[in-house]
């Protein structure tokens, strides 16, 4: 998938419970039904939540909102994307719905000012929301509480709930903006007849106009498909597509190249001062937004140079007598990497929950494989100036260091997977140390490595990664020459064999899990 698509994020019953939030009365013939699945941890879970809350305020009994979650339930161990607390969290907010439905998302609105710590919080939040601490303790702790998460999870997985948040408006997909705004809208929609008195007073979206800047011969710079994740944000967007091949396109290149020297690379999706007049819109989207002549950029991560050899068209792009893998510019690029029959590259962020999962499925796929497989694990990351950086932070910077001198001084018999896997069951622990000793990894070896040289070897995986354009943790390259995504076992082992035909190991049905898929991008 493209960078530039994970940027904006995509959109993806307790059961019997109704939060009808605010005191407005019923005044529609049927309330809408507005359903959500979510994650108590995750982000974008989060957002939305919070997006509904004044929503519900204003249409109160005219909507009947129900609360799923998503997780695991293996024999009544569950487990959630977001580890422990996150299960916790769940179990919290399901009791808040079952005990007090009407004050059930103050609750999730308190907990959501520090969403790390909604395993701990609740009780605070309790109180301030109204809601007899002592009962929601009960529940919590007790068999309520697991059976509610049950039934939960259950019903996310039965309606096809895999990504936080999923929603549903009157049974069908909501894909709309998250704001309170757009809730009220899209609800207001829904009913025929008398509606609510806040269906009366939805203010309009301030008019945003954007120039979506691309290039019909890149094929991952499809950059329309993020119009509708940006009119989330920006109600009221209006948008002109413009070719780099036109001849406007080629103006507009050379008008910005002008202005700014460091721009180079598409899709690009250009504002004008318009969207400052929204200001929600701009303050969510403000932190990506590259001033750029006059316009502002909003930084997708494009790798597209339209000015660069095409590395694959049999033509002669940049005009200097060398064709595809003949110019120098191709050398790095995957279409012209020699294949390497039985090869397996994993591209991972060590605290990436998507990642953790992936590796764990890696040391299985191995296993069924044996010696027709030869595996290298690689790191996903940045360097700026004299420092590196990975999307977790510091924290997974070291982790990254560890796991790359365990990779290079155990790599006989792929002896560093036992030191990755054991890292993946508990990612964020600091106590790294247990994950050596029995399994013949030296944490001396490993911390003599960290100091002297695993900063150099984290810095070479960069730039691997970065050379490949990989920048999605977990990345697979099969054959040292082609890319694929994955998280289970099943999945890895299937696109490994579309490359190798014929091994043993590909006969055999590996785990899976189609509902824990996903990455973690740059």
């Amino acid at each position: 998938m493209p960078k530039f698509l994970r940027l904006i994020p995509a959109l993806f019953i307790a059961t019997g419970c109704v939060a009808n939030s605010g005191g407005v009365a019923k005044v529609v013939d049927k309330p809408a039904k507005l359903e959500f699945f979510v994650m108590s941890q995750c982000p974008y879970g989060v957002q939305v939540m919070n997006g509904v809350a004044p929503a519900l305020e204003q249409l109160g009994q005219n909507v009947d909102f129900n609360v799923n979650y998503i997780g695991d339930d293996n024999g009544g161990n569950f487990t959630s994307m977001h580890g422990p607390k996150e299960v916790t969290g769940d179990i919290v907010q399901l009791c808040a719905q079952k005990l007090a439905p009407n004050k059930f998302m103050k609750l999730v609105v308190c907990q959501n000012k520090s969403v790390g710590n909604v395993d701990t919080n609740w009780q605070q939040c309790a109180t301030e929301a109204g809601i007899d601490a002592g009962s929601l303790k009960t529940c919590v702790e007790g068999d309520q509480g697991k059976a509610l998460l049950k039934e939960s999870f259950a019903a996310s997985q039965a309606r096809g709930a895999q990504g936080s948040p999923t929603m549903f408006l009157n049974d069908k997909p909501y894909n709309g903006g998250r704001k309170s705004k757009d809730f009220v809208k899209a609800i207001c929609n829904e009913y025929t007849g008398t509606k609510p008195g806040a269906c009366t007073s939805i203010p309009a979206s301030p008019k945003v106009t954007a120039i979506f800047f691309s290039d019909k011969r890149c094929p991952d710079c499809n950059v329309a498909q993020l119009e509708p994740r940006l009119k989330q944000e920006l109600g009221g967007l209006t948008v002109t597509n413009v070719d780099y091949m036109s001849d406007e396109g080629k103006k507009l290149y050379a008008e910005l190249k002008s202005k700014d020297a460091n721009f180079r690379f598409l899709p690009a999706v250009l504002f004008d001062k318009s969207i400052e007049q929204d200001q929600e819109g701009y303050a969510a989207l403000q932190r990506w937004l590259q001033p750029v002549g006059d316009y502002k950029n909003l930084a997708l991560g494009g790798k597209f140079d339209p000015t660069a050899e095409i590395c694959d068209n049999k033509i002669d792009d940049d005009g200097n007598g060398k064709v595809d893998c003949d110019d120098a510019a191709c050398k790095a690029q995957v279409v012209c990497r020699t294949e390497k029959a039985k090869n397996l590259d994993q591209f991972v962020m060590s605290q990436c929950p998507y990642g953790a999962k992936a590796v764990t499925a890696l040391k299985e796929v191995l296993s069924n494989f044996g010696d027709d497989m030869t595996l290298g694990v690689h790191f996903i990351g940045d360097e700026k100036g004299t420092e590196l950086a990975s999307m977790h932070g510091n924290a997974e910077v070291e982790e990254d260091i560890r796991q790359a001198c365990v990779v290079k001084h155990y790599p006989k018999k792929h002896q560093f997977m036992d030191y990755l896997t054991c890292r993946a069951a508990d990612y964020k622990s600091p106590l790294w140390e247990t994950c050596t000793g029995k399994n013949g990894i030296d944490a001396a070896l490993i911390k003599k490595c960290y100091e002297a040289e695993g900063k150099a070897l984290l810095k070479d995986s960069f730039k691997l990664a970065g050379s490949l354009g990989i920048d999605a943790s977990p990345t697979f390259l099969a054959n040292n020459k082609y890319i694929f995504g994955g998280v289970d076992a099943e999945t890895i082992k299937n696109n490994f064999c579309n490359y190798n035909k014929g091994l043993g190991g590909c006969g055999k049905t590996l785990s899976s899990d189609s509902r824990v898929q996903g990455s973690c991008g740059q």
